[in-house]
């Protein structure tokens, strides 16, 4: 029996309601598949790792880009798809709540909304602002009913602004205005990130692990953490074997990277 979008959301919500599980983030279809084939049982897209496919950086992509690629990878995939919506493309609420109806119209299971301005040097967009913008997002998921969860996600220590007391009130209202799970990129400390559990508890949080760690699934799930994600990691591992390879071509004129490349063979296997 072909897996339905109204499946797919159902088992996303169900995957929130105990333990913890990881939820990588495939850049293209290929990658999507093939951590469906490990047993991963959601995933995630990565604004970053998408980029780059497309030859753009991060946050340069625009919303035709990320809605048509949610719309192949969630055709793809049997499994549950979060989409990072970044800023939902927009400022104003209202122009959010019209781009994230459309993201969800892709086939998503959820949808995060950042923070984010996009400006450096003032980073987060006014406190009533981003409450707003959350709140415009829940009212358009729910419009027809769609089930998709919503994130809420403060970009304060991602971006230089280590607050723990502005990221918990600002996760605190996201959670007031309709987020079904909340999201601080950037926390990495036991204590940082018990501290954001608490605080919204009962609601789910997501953790993002997007470089080396000496936090594991099972200290993660000690601390009451949801679920895991990795941002733009996986697709930076891709990266280092293409870029190693490449520049012993065009540096040495040699090949012996090549060695090191995953079967054809599997791969074909896998994606047969």
């Amino acid at each position: 029996m072909p897996v339905t979008t109204a499946d797919k959301r159902t088992a996303f919500k169900k995957l929130h309601d105990s333990g913890c599980f990881i939820i990588p983030n495939p850049f293209d279809v290929g990658s999507a598949l093939a951590l469906q084939h490990l047993g991963f049982k959601a995933l995630a897209s990565t604004s970053a790792g998408f980029a780059w496919t497309i030859g753009k950086p991060d946050n340069r992509v625009t919303i035709d880009d990320v809605c048509n690629h949610l719309t192949v990878v969630c055709a793809a995939a049997d499994i549950p798809v979060n989409a990072d919506y970044e800023d939902g493309f927009a400022v104003e609420p209202e122009k959010v709540a019209v781009n994230v109806a459309r993201g969800v119209r892709t086939g998503v299971a959820g949808l995060s909304i950042e923070d984010f301005t996009g400006d450096a040097a003032n980073p987060l967009f006014e406190h009533k602002l981003a409450v707003e913008r959350i709140k415009a997002a829940r009212k358009a998921i729910d419009a027809d009913n769609s089930g998709v969860l919503l994130t809420g996600r403060c970009e304060a220590f991602l971006r230089g602004v280590k607050d723990m007391k502005l990221v918990i009130e600002r996760l605190q209202a996201y959670s007031d205005a309709g987020a079904d799970v909340l999201y601080a990129p950037g926390i990495s400390t036991s204590e940082e990130i018990s501290a954001v559990v608490k605080a919204v508890a009962p609601k789910p949080v997501n953790l993002l692990i997007g470089g080396a760690s000496d936090l594991s699934l099972q200290k993660v799930a000690e601390l009451g953490v949801r679920r895991i994600s990795v941002g733009g990691a996986l697709a930076r591992m891709a990266w280092t074997g293409v870029m190693k390879a490449a520049k012993e071509m065009a540096e040495k004129g040699t090949f012996t990277e090549f060695a090191n490349g995953y079967p054809g063979g599997e791969l074909n296997k896998m994606f047969k």
